[in-house]
């Protein structure tokens, strides 16, 4: 199993926002893969669902989703549904890998409950529930690159929405969860959740001392027991990153774009790294006013633009965000153009005024907005066209 750097998620809660709960996250894939962001409606499908790697039952409805994927896989690094839910997961390596742990059998991917979670919840409390009930039931693995297939690992999530974020870490079908009701928390490729459990497998501590990780004396601390690997510098850098832009108790959207731009720090690693940020999101998940979702669709925040999503009753996402179903392996259109054409300062300046133009239009509309959402019907598809049509 090897342990390569990937993905870093932020969450940011009241009374530290400007605007309801800030969630972000950057996701770190395989040199070469292709990341798409595509939207899939609300369904009353009755048939099996058949996720990347293992076909589980049907749940009944789904929710309508957006969802930023390797356009390989059926699951998604990160997304959210139209009830305000978000969800993002990251890697963690764990001293316990054999048996229902060995995360080189073909399961359920991190990816696919992290879809799983949006498609079937209506809060970040029953996300949770749902996905560690499948997590039990089905278990976690098998190869998470079509590029590398030795590449598996167990998976650590953040779920939110505009109350509450769960940080949820496992090994397995095992796992332990922190409610975070207020402040902010990041999380890397590490296990962070030490004594600190608020929810948890129901043999997990018995279980722990079945395999001699921990000898039942004292108060059971998850990451000790469980976690293979040391310090994570990522995660100490984006706790400073927090504590530096969250200290005007103002944070907001824009603030959580420049901690996934960050390139001293690793968080936004460039395309010629061997494991760079193939696409980030950031969502304001808010009660009072839309729930707002922001995704590159392209790799490297620190040169992308984030286009701003809204789940509407006729929500519309450009195609030039996904990949042709004939071949998967081909880059969308976006993708593409943005690789051949995102290169020099000038270029890169006249991105980010159009990025802030955004920010403040969509601001002042949704600070007036009613009921009637129709107006933001094809607000991603049009930033991402005319983006399109910057590059070409």
């Amino acid at each position: 199993m090897a342990q390569l750097r990937s993905c870093d998620i932020f969450v940011v809660l009241p009374p530290l926002t400007k605007h309801g709960v800030v969630f972000g996250k950057n996701a770190d894939r395989p040199q070469g893969e292709i990341q798409e962001v595509v939207y899939i409606p609300a369904s009353d499908s009755t048939d099996p669902i058949k996720c990347t790697y293992i076909e589980i039952e049907n749940a009944g409805p789904t929710k309508a989703v957006i969802l930023s994927k390797p356009s390989w896989m059926w699951g998604a690094e990160m997304g959210a549904n139209e009830c305000g839910v978000a969800i993002g997961n990251t890697a963690v390596w764990t001293k316990d890998n054999d048996g229902d742990s060995d995360c080189n059998v073909k399961r359920l991917l991190g990816m696919d409950l992290v879809r799983l979670g949006l498609e079937r919840s209506s809060s970040a409390d029953e996300a949770l529930d749902i996905i560690t009930n499948l997590l039990e039931k089905y278990g976690q693995g098998g190869p998470c690159s079509n590029i590398d297939t030795a590449l598996s690992y167990h998976n650590s999530f953040i779920i939110a929405d505009p109350q509450v974020a769960w940080v949820l870490e496992t090994c397995g079908k095992h796992w332990a969860a922190q409610k975070i009701t207020g402040g902010f928390r990041n999380t890397s490729n590490i296990l962070t959740i030490t004594t600190n459990i608020d929810k948890h497998s129901n043999d997990l501590l018995d279980y722990a001392k079945s395999k001699g990780l921990w000898d039942g004396e004292g108060d059971f601390d998850f990451a000790k027991a469980f976690s293979s690997t040391g310090n994570c510098p990522r995660l100490q850098a984006g706790e400073k990153l927090l504590e530096k832009f969250t200290s005007s108790q103002s944070f907001r959207e824009t603030d959580m774009f420049k901690i996934l731009r960050d390139t001293d720090s690793n968080i936004c690693c460039p395309c010629e790294d061997s494991f760079p940020t193939q696409g980030a999101q950031v969502s304001t998940l808010s009660n009072d006013r839309p729930s707002v979702h922001w995704f590159t669709a392209t790799p490297d925040p620190s040169k992308s633009v984030f286009k701003p999503f809204v789940f509407t009753p006729n929500a519309a996402i450009s195609k030039h965000t996904k990949c042709q179903e004939e071949d998967k392996s081909i880059p969308h259109t976006l993708y593409s153009l943005h690789s051949a054409k995102t290169k020099g300062v000038e270029v890169q300046e006249l991105l980010f005024n159009m990025e802030a133009g955004i920010v403040e239009e969509l601001d002042n509309v949704l600070s007036v907005v009613g009921e009637d959402l129709s107006e933001l019907d094809e607000l991603m598809k049009d930033c991402v066209e005319t983006e399109v049509k910057f590059y070409r």
